[in-house]
């Protein structure tokens, strides 16, 4: 493997793709993790698993990493009971810390002529709240090395679940996280958007303001707003101003409404409601809210994966989908049990490309 160090990789024509490109395989970690799922929790979480497995597998391959045997002895009985065919899921043993596939895995880059590399960001558990999070850290370069990928190291820590991006240049995050000194102090604002362009091919960043409560990541722009083409956007939002989310959905749409693409055009800001966020009791880390968004979905090869989570709205949510993404399936996946540890679809998804198995 070529493992290489600062690169000005957007100069050599490379770019971060957009997620509805054509993807290889997708990235899952099988929940393990007690001290994120206590209790019963842990089996609730499993079966969320087991119906995203089993829509996804029909559309594209499926990378399944596993903590150790025993918990690839149980994932194949529960495929078994499940009925779930197995020809396009590959299951390797490999140790894990959590499930966070989408903050802690590979972040690829194209260049025009197809070829595929990865960027290999640190991660430290938003800001070092969970310990241990090394072998999580360690994930890119095992797939670089594992699957004969070309790496390259940036020592800049950045989560997937910060960035979105249309694949032409443009850029969403949060100052939340990214400004966050509890993951690169050293660097100003000017800084890490040099890292985002050297190394993801960032023309523009539009930076938005705070996450919604009961996000430990500090605040994922994968909560938040997500495009859904080239220069529209949908962006959680309520009118509701007792609504704990309504000051930092405001004023994060507002943002948007005076924002402009890469090439000076307004960008399309759609509104998406806002589903149930307060939860009975608390999570583990003693929020009483979760992150709960329908933003939070994954495009794959031919498919839509939408979290729902209140019926008032999962409908009509559902139909929106369909009319953005007319040329891809569109299906729902009930989330409330995996919201509980304080994420969804796309946070435990990481899109691969150029990789066989």
């Amino acid at each position: 493997m070529n493992r290489k160090i600062f690169n000005n990789l957007a100069a050599e024509g490379f770019y971060m793709p957009a997620e509805w490109e054509t993807h290889s395989s997708t990235m899952l970690i099988w929940p393990h993790n007690r001290s994120t799922w206590p209790g019963k929790s842990l089996e609730k979480a499993e079966a969320v698993y087991l119906d995203i497995v089993q829509v996804l597998s029909e559309y594209e391959p499926i990378l399944l990493i596993v903590a150790d045997k025993p918990i690839k002895v149980r994932v194949a009985s529960l495929f078994e009971m499940r009925q779930i065919n197995t020809e396009q899921i590959k299951i390797v043993v490999q140790p894990v810390n959590d499930i966070w596939a989408r903050d802690c895995g590979p972040i690829f880059i194209r260049n025009k002529t197809g070829y595929f590399s990865i960027t290999n960001w640190e991660y430290n558990a938003w800001g070092e709240k969970y310990p241990p999070w090394d072998d999580d850290n360690k994930l890119p370069l095992w797939i670089a090395e594992t699957f004969g990928v070309t790496a390259y190291s940036t020592n800049m820590v950045l989560e997937g679940g910060s960035i979105e991006t249309n694949g032409e240049g443009l850029f969403l995050t949060t100052e939340s996280v990214l400004l966050n000194k509890n993951r690169n102090p050293q660097l100003s604002k000017e800084d890490i958007e040099q890292q985002l362009y050297h190394y993801l091919g960032a023309d523009k960043v539009i930076w938005l303001s705070e996450g919604l409560a009961g996000d430990d990541t500090d605040g994922h722009i994968d909560d938040l707003t997500r495009f859904v083409n080239k220069n529209t956007v949908i962006t959680a939002y309520t009118d509701d101003k007792e609504d704990i989310n309504h000051r930092v959905l405001h004023e994060n749409y507002e943002r948007l409404k005076s924002s402009t693409d890469q090439n000076g055009n307004k960008l399309n800001v759609i509104t998406v409601p806002i589903p149930h966020t307060k939860i009975e009791g608390e999570t583990v880390d003693g929020s009483e809210y979760v992150p709960a968004s329908y933003a939070n979905f994954y495009v794959a090869n031919g498919v839509v994966l939408v979290p729902l989570y209140d019926e008032r709205f999962d409908d009509e949510i559902l139909d929106l989908f369909a009319q953005y993404f007319p040329d891809r399936d569109i299906k729902g996946i009930p989330c409330a049990d995996l919201v509980w540890g304080q994420g969804s679809i796309h946070c435990i998804t990481q899109q691969l490309y150029g990789i066989t198995f």
